[in-house]
């Protein structure tokens, strides 16, 4: 059911505990963690505690959640002291996500290239 944790989600296990992570907010609604595999020196992953699968399913489901998450991803800019950053929702395997929890990825302090990848 969707919002509901899964058993086999790795995010899942972050937000409930069993899964150790580097935490650097968390709120009601969400936590946020540096990546294990950064690739700028700012690389926090923010996460809903809900479980959805991807972007397109929270901005559906809870559009507030989705807002929450786009909030927390400028805190983290704010904290680290970036004037620029850039967030990324990957969205499918092809597109490069992993964990199929939605994500944002708030990535910076250092060049960011356009295009990506």
């Amino acid at each position: 059911m969707p919002g509901e944790p899964q058993d086999d989600c790795l995010f899942c296990k972050i937000v409930e505990g069993h899964v150790p992570a580097t935490i650097v907010r968390e709120t009601e609604t969400t936590v946020a963690f540096r990546d294990i595999n950064p690739q700028a020196p700012t690389h926090v992953l923010v996460i809903p505690k809900a479980h959805y699968p991807n972007a397109a399913a929270i901005a559906a489901a809870e559009p507030v959640l989705a807002a929450d998450l786009l909030r927390e991803a400028q805190e983290i800019a704010d904290e680290d002291k970036l004037d620029s950053y850039r967030i990324v929702f990957n969205t499918g395997a092809g597109a490069g996500q992993t964990v199929f929890h939605v994500h944002a990825h708030v990535l910076g302090g250092r060049g960011l290239q356009w295009p990506p990848g």
